[in-house]
Order: C-alpha cells, then structure tokens, then sequence
C-alpha cells in the first residue's frame, strides 16, 4: 500500500460487555487508575451537550485540514466504534460538520475525537452524539489526502492505538489501553466503591480525616 493511502484493518476490538462496563465509571477515577497518562489534556473540549462517550477506537491520521480519510473512515465504521483523528491539532479547517456528523449517528457511531476543528457547533450541540475538539472555524475541509485509517495516532497529546477503549464525559476524554483494559477496569471499580463510602460518611457525619495530620506528621510536621 502506498504511505499516506492505507487502511490497517483486523485489529483486537473489545468486547461489548468491556466498553458497556467502562461506560459507568467517570474518567477521573479511570484516569487515576493509569497514573494519569492516556489523557487528552484539556485541549479537547466537548462540542455536545449530551451524551456520554464511549466505544472502540477506530483511528485516523490525516494532513492537517483534510477530512478525504475521515469519509472513508465513516464507510468503514462498526456500530459503537468512535472515530479518532490526529489532524495534527491545526484549528484552520474543519474536519467534520453537520452533515458527516449526522451520517456517523445513522451509522452507529459512538462519537468523534478530532485533535483539529469542527463547524456547525450549533447542531452539534441540540444532539446527543459526542463530539471533542480543538477548536471550532467556519472554513470548511479539504478533500485530497493524504491519510491512513486504524493505525497509531496522537491526539491531544494523548496515543491512541486502534481497538483502544475511548471515555469521554464533562471532565474530558481518555484512552484506555485495550490490552490492559481489564485489569484497568477492575481498579477503577474499587476505586469508584471506596469514593461512594467516602461520600456516605460524608453525609451521615461518621468521615475519619485523621489521615491528613498523620501524612503530615510523617513529613516532618509538628502540629
């Protein structure tokens, strides 16, 4: 195939009852979970108002303000999949606007990652599919290429790898490594378990903070 033309399908995909369980946790307890690496950052802000994201990684690389591959990309899309462009984080061109991001909701797809830009907020805002972004511009895409689907990426300073597990919700958007995903997963449940006992001591007055002066005690302070 030639550099810069290529599709690199048949990559592991997880399994429904994965990205259904991975759905239920915020990301600030996954992220905690991977030593806060596989993040966004927070150059990717939602565009949409509803929504939550989450879903396989179907991954695209193109020159920056050309969405040529993305089309094709959405041809290629399986229901649940989200669509991740590295556009190399230009703001100059929009990637997708109203009409490819309707067509990605009648096909199934979970929702768009772009490190780039988007247009027609507005209606992407009144819908329920997610949609994170650099930026927005009224300029519309190129359409020539180059690009590659379902290989490596960088979006928001965030690797992507094809079959990764993309969460997205109100804090922002991460990678959940497919190959660790489990045992990520089973983490961030405990985790989210402990954090709701915390908060039921909270309400019925029985918290214990003695944990604060003992951590500083053993650094050294004298209270």
């Amino acid at each position: 195939m030639i550099p810069g033309f290529r599709i690199e399908r048949g990559h592991p995909r997880p399994s429904i009852d994965l990205v259904t369980a991975f759905r239920t946790i915020p990301t600030a307890i996954i992220s905690d979970n991977m030593n806060r690496l596989f993040a966004g950052g927070a150059a990717l802000r939602p565009f949409h108002r509803t929504g939550t994201l989450c879903g396989a990684a179907l991954t695209v690389h193109t020159r920056p303000g050309d969405n040529l591959m993305v089309h094709k990309a959405l041809d290629v899309a399986e229901p649940g999949d989200v669509i991740v462009v590295d556009a190399g984080g230009d703001t100059t061109n929009a990637i997708i606007g109203e009409i490819m991001w309707s067509y990605a909701r009648k096909r199934g797809v979970a929702g768009f990652v772009i490190d780039g830009a988007v247009r027609d907020t507005a209606a992407i805002a009144a819908g329920d599919l997610p949609v994170y972004a650099r930026g927005a511009t009224h300029r519309g895409p190129y359409k020539d290429g180059p690009g590659e689907i379902d290989v490596p990426v960088s979006v928001g300073g965030m690797v992507v790898m094809p079959g990764d597990i993309i969460v997205g919700d109100e804090d922002g958007v991460l990678a959940v490594p497919l190959a660790d995903a489990w045992e990520i997963l089973a983490l961030a449940m405990a985790q989210q378990e402990r954090e709701t006992g915390i908060l039921r001591s909270i309400t019925d007055g029985s918290i214990d903070r003695s944990w604060v002066d003992q951590t500083l005690k053993a650094k050294g302070m004298t209270l």
